[in-house]
Formats: structure tokens, C-alpha cells, sequence
């Protein structure tokens, strides 16, 4: 009869040594106590069962021995601790501190001192007790270093597993909306996995790496998940950070085994979301980490080594294609770079018609609308914002999403929510001058400017109050007489303090309509060239991924220039929606009170208010009896 083998798997294996170290670290934790209680005069090994209880020894201090030296009989010292009989027979323990003059004092007294100095089998533990777990402990780091990838065995390996994503997603180019030039940009990527025969009969070489960049929320993630479901090949994803480690070594370590199982899957995808973790621009005085430059070495090898038909597409995804390092970006590596930008007007439409089929929504809600009121909104953040608008229905009690519900969530999602602030009259009126000063100018250059959607004195966030502006279209310029009616309408609402409340009453609630009027005035006077006294010079220099030195790169004269001639803008924006106020006074003082009653105004209420054809919220009845309509935001 053949005898069985008796194998252990690795995880059985991992279990054994794992509870021998515990059996050892619990013998070790008896013996410390065992020496602690030693000390105290009662080990445990000291006293038998059979030991007859005696009567304790009388405990001396210092001070009593020193004073009682002519009663002591006899001493035996072993260290610190001293123990003997008096001469009338009492049995003592005392503690003492060694000292040979203060021994030959008491043998002159007539006390008989002995001095043990052998050494128990206790002291001999305290002695090789450490060494013997220090030597247990390099053992045990180094019986897993016997080959295996970055000199690392494949148990410590396991101990620290990488978080791989497999499977073969269900996601398509069907479940991504606002970014059609993308997909259409990644179409070779599926052609190749679906098929790499007609590319290698032409001779063309399907890039073996893109890489996605683009603002947080682009989704860049959905799109690397929904290359891999239109192609129906295997979909391996791992995290940048996943690869970084304490231990030197172990991220090489990683990289060798992710690229290993999909070799061994080929052709698939292999997604490394954060590549910037790993792939950061190497520099010579970058010493303390060595660790994260093996590894991006290792990735560069893996990805366009000594073999290259691997059939491994690898897709990195970050928002900081700046930080790469230029071997990664290389021809042979990463060698299309796809950036996803913010979706359009379009596209934002399209991102919320695909999340709302989803949501129940009222036939009343205009997604195209929301859409138009959404400019700078990610795919994530037009998610979240139906999501918000489906939680504040559940607050108020609706059955499906209504439009005031899409509202509140824009407002919330822009402004913050709203604040309960025990305000002053007079704050309250003040505001709502302000922004009846910014509502009216907005009316006045209507045909110039973005149309105004609402104005409200509801607190939120930082904001007292504010005036919405929806775009009719996405805009890529703006024109002199766009940028020059954007800074009225800024500052039209501090104008409206001062002619209303007098100069001596205006507040501080325009700070953020100054701060944004004096960056589009800079941009346009320092980029644009739109200036004549400065001319036509750009004196910002545009740095890597969109950043901007602060300070003009100009001389000190034309810095003087520029600071002068963004005040000059400035202060003609603010003359011109003084006069502006001023010829329509009464008609602003209409806006405020209805601010002041409503507290929340529409574009079209606003404009009915300014061209006085017809009262906001009021109907005729068939006996021409006027019925107002109470709306309160």
C-alpha cells in the first residue's frame, strides 16, 4: 500500500506557524510574570503544595535596619534584598542598598553577612529569553525569503494581497452618456479585443496602453469598465496605493502577479485607477522613495518589456497627468492619452435622462432646463444632484420628483443648504435691495447676457441671498460688451445699497461680487488682450494642467498699467448701474418689496415686475375680480 503524502496548504501552513508563535509569545508572557513574581519573593516554582504555612516575615525599611544594626543576628544578601533572624528570633526582609562600608559595620555589631552570588534559573531566562525571540523573529521574516517575485516569498505575498477587481463587466458604451468623442476615440480599443487579426494583417499595432485624464466625477472609471463589457473580455482593476507597501519590495511584488494572472486571461483589460500613485516623475534627489520607483520600473518593463504580444490592454485613469513621469507617456506604453472634459449642455442632458430612468420625476420637471443651470457639473455630480432631488421628495412627502424638488437640490447642491438666521430687519431689507439691484440690471442687458432665472433672499451657505442666470447655450467667449454688462450686473447690488441706504450704509455682502468682478476684469484685461492701454500681450503664463502664476510676469510699470486699468473697468461698472438704478428707482423699490413679500422671484415674475404689462400672480375672474395667488419659496 502506497503511503500518502501529508501535505498542508499554504493557508494551513500560514495557520501552524501563526499559532506556534502565539504558543511561544504565551510561554514567553509566563516566564515574565513568573519572573516578576520572583522578584516579590513568590514565584510561581518557589513553593510547593506541600509547604507548611509559616508566619511572615516581619518587612523592614531602610531606615529600620540602619536603626536596629545591634539586633540584627544574622544577613544574607543576594542584591538589593536582605533576609535573616533577629537576635530575640523574629524573621526579616528589608531592602537595602549595597554598600561594603555599611556591611563591615554590621559585622563589627556582631552580625553574621553572607553574600549569595549565584544566579538562578530565572536570571539565566531574563538573559536568553530575548535573545531566543529575537532570533525567532528573524527566522521567521526569513523563511519566506526563498526566491519568489522581489525577493519576496509567495506567503508574505498573501499576507498582503492586492484588492483585484475580476470579472467580465456588464456595463456598456449604452450606460455612459455625455462624452460621445471619447467613446468614439476608444472604438479601436474593442475592435482589437473583439478581433486583433484584421489590425495584424494590415500591420497595424493597437496601442498597449491609454491612459484617462480629466477632472474628478468624468467618468473615467465607467468608461474603462464599459470598454471591457462592450468587448466581452476579462476586467482586472487595481488602485495605484494598492501596490505601496511598507515592506520594500512587495509593490515590484504586485505588479508581477497582477500582470501574470492577466497574461494568463489574455487578451483582457487591466485597469489601474490613481495611476499617479505609482507613476509619479522620478528626480534625482528622490531617495526616501526607492520603493515607488522599483515598482514603476517594474511597471515600465511589464508594459512594454522584452515581451511585447502580450495581449494585455492596460488603461490608467488620474486627474494628474502632470505628476506622470514621461517614460510612462512614451509611444510603447501609454500610447493615447484621452482627456474627458466637463460634459456640455448636450451632454449634461443626456447624463440626466440616462440616471433619471431610474427616478420617478413629475412631467413638469424640464431636464433640459436643469441641464442649462448645471454648467461645470461633472457625470458624478449630476448624479448626486437627482439623487438629492429624490431625497428632499421623500422629506416633504411627494410620490415622484417635482420641479421645486430638482430646485432645492440645484440651490442646495450650489449654494449649500438652507440657513435658519435670526436676521435683522434691516439686514433682511438690505438684501433684498441688493439683489433687487443685481435682478434689475440683469433685465436691463437681457439680450446680452445669460437671462435671469430666479432671484431669492433665502440664506444658504455663506450667501444671504442671490440671482440665478441660466445659459441659453454653452458659451466658449465672451465679447467686450459681455464682459463690461457681467460687471455691472456684479455690481449692481452694492450700487443699490448706496442709492437706496446712502454711502455711509453699505455693508459688506458684495465681497464675492467684487472678488469675481475683479478676476474676470484681470483675465480680460491680462489674457483676452481686450484692453486698449494695456494692448494686445498676455502676462499671466499658463503653467502645466491649467494653473496660473499669481503674479503678472511683467515689469512694475505694467503691473501699475494693469492694476490701474482693471480699476478703471471697475469703477465705470459701477457708475454705469448707479445711473442705471437711479432712472428706475421705483421700479427697483417694486423688486425689493416683492422680494421682501416672497422672497423668492422667477425670471419671468422679474420681468413682468420690470415691464409693468402685467402683475406678478394675479389672475381676472369671469366678474373681472382680481384673485392673488399667495406663492412663498
Amino acid at each position: 500500500m502506497k503511503k500518502q503524502k501529508n501535505t498542508l496548504n499554504p493557508k494551513q501552513k500560514r495557520d501552524k506557524s501563526s499559532w506556534f508563535f502565539i504558543l511561544f509569545a504565551a510561554l514567553f508572557a509566563t516566564l515574565v510574570a513568573n519572573v516578576l513574581f520572583d522578584r516579590n519573593g513568590g514565584g510561581l516554582f518557589n513553593k510547593s503544595a506541600d509547604t507548611p504555612t509559616v508566619s511572615k516575615p516581619l518587612e523592614l525599611s531602610f531606615s529600620d535596619v540602619l536603626r536596629r544594626s545591634g539586633d540584627i543576628k544574622t544577613m544574607s544578601l543576594r542584591g538589593e534584598r536582605a533576609s535573616g533572624e533577629l537576635k530575640d528570633g523574629t524573621k526579616y526582609d528589608a531592602v537595602i542598598t549595597y554598600n561594603p562600608e555599611l556591611l563591615e559595620k554590621f559585622s563589627q555589631n556582631g552580625t553574621e553577612v553572607s553574600i549569595d552570588t549565584s544566579k538562578s534559573w530565572v536570571d539565566y531566562l531574563g538573559t536568553w529569553v530575548p535573545i531566543l525571540m529575537g532570533l525567532f523573529f528573524i527566522w521567521w521574516i526569513f523563511r519566506g525569503m526563498r526566491g519568489g517575485a522581489g525577493g519576496l516569498s509567495k506567503t508574505l505575498l498573501g499576507q498582503n494581497p492586492t484588492k483585484i477587481v475580476t470579472g467580465k463587466p456588464k456595463t456598456t458604451f449604452k450606460d455612459v452618456a455625455g462624452i460621445d468623442s471619447e467613446k468614439q476615440e476608444l472604438m479601436e480599443i474593442v475592435d482589437f479585443l473583439k478581433d486583433k487579426n484584421k489590425f495584424q494583417a494590415v500591420g497595424a499595432r493597437v496601442p498597449r496602453g491609454v491612459l484617462l485624464a480629466g477632472e474628478p466625477g468624468t467618468g473615467k472609471t465607467l468608461l474603462a469598465r464599459a470598454i471591457a463589457g462592450e468587448a466581452n473580455v476579462p476586467f482586472f482593476a487595481a488602485s495605484g496605493s494598492d501596490f505601496s507597501g511598507i515592506i520594500v519590495g512587495l509593490g515590484v511584488a504586485k505588479i508581477k502577479e497582477i500582470f501574470e494572472m492577466a497574461k494568463r486571461n489574455a487578451p483582457c483589460l487591466l485597469f489601474i485607477d490613481e495611476i499617479d500613485a505609482i507613476g509619479q516623475r522620478r528626480s534625482q534627489n528622490s531617495f526616501n522613495d526607492q520603493d515607488r520607483e522599483q515598482t514603476l520600473n517594474q511597471l515600465l518593463i511589464e508594459m512594454d518589456g522584452f515581451s511585447n504580444d502580450t495581449g494585455i490592454i492596460v488603461i490608467g485613469a488620474t486627474n494628474r497627468p502632470d505628476m506622470l513621469d514621461p517614460a510612462l507617456l512614451r509611444p510603447g506604453r501609454f500610447d493615447r492619452q484621452v482627456h474627458i472634459d466637463l460634459p456640455d449642455m448636450a451632454g449634461r442632458k443626456e447624463i440626466l435622462e440616462l440616471h433619471a430612468k431610474k427616478i420617478k420625476m413629475d412631467e413638469t420637471v424640464d431636464l433640459g432646463e436643469v441641464a442649462r443651470g448645471t454648467t461645470g457639473f461633472s457625470g458624478a455630480d449630476l448624479e448626486n444632484l437627482l439623487n438629492e432631488s429624490a431625497l428632499h421628495a421623500v422629506r416633504v412627502g411627494h410620490k415622484v420628483v417635482m420641479r421645486d424638488d430638482m430646485e432645492e437640490a440645484r440651490d442646495k447642491v450650489l449654494m449649500g443648504p438652507k440657513k435658519v438666521r435670526k436676521m435683522r430687519p434691516q439686514d433682511i431689507k438690505t438684501t433684498a435691495y441688493h439683489e433687487a439691484g443685481h435682478a434689475f440690471v440683469s433685465t436691463v442687458y437681457a439680450d446680452i447676457t445669460d437671462p435671469i432665472h430666479k432671484a431669492t433672499i433665502i440664506p444658504r451657505g455663506r450667501a444671504l441671498g442671490m440671482v440665478q442666470h441660466l445659459p441659453i447655450d454653452d458659451k466658449v467667449s465672451m465679447s467686450i460688451a459681455e464682459v463690461r454688462a457681467n460687471l455691472s450686473i456684479a455690481l449692481a447690488g452694492r450700487a443699490a445699497e448706496e442709492v437706496f441706504f446712502g454711502k455711509d450704509k453699505i455693508t459688506t455682502g458684495a465681497e464675492s461680487d467684487i472678488n469675481m468682478a475683479t478676476r474676470l476684469a484681470r483675465r480680460s484685461i491680462t489674457m483676452a488682450g481686450l484692453s486698449d492701454k494695456v494692448g494686445i500681450v498676455s502676462i499671466n503664463q499658463v503653467q502645466t494642467f491649467g494653473t496660473r502664476v499669481p503674479l503678472e510676469t511683467a515689469s512694475e510699470k505694467t503691473a501699475e498699467l494693469v492694476d490701474a486699468e482693471i480699476k478703471s473697468w471697475l469703477d465705470t461698472a459701477y457708475r454705469d448701474a448707479t445711473k442705471l438704478l437711479i432712472k428706475n428707482k421705483k421700479t427697483v423699490e417694486k423688486l425689493a418689496e416683492e422680494l421682501l413679500h416672497r422672497e423668492t422671484l422667477t425670471g419671468e415674475e422679474i420681468m413682468e415686475i420690470v415691464s409693468g404689462k402685467k402683475k406678478s400672480g394675479v389672475k381676472k375672474t369671469s366678474k373681472n375680480k382680481a384673485v392673488k395667488k399667495s406663492k412663498k419659496a
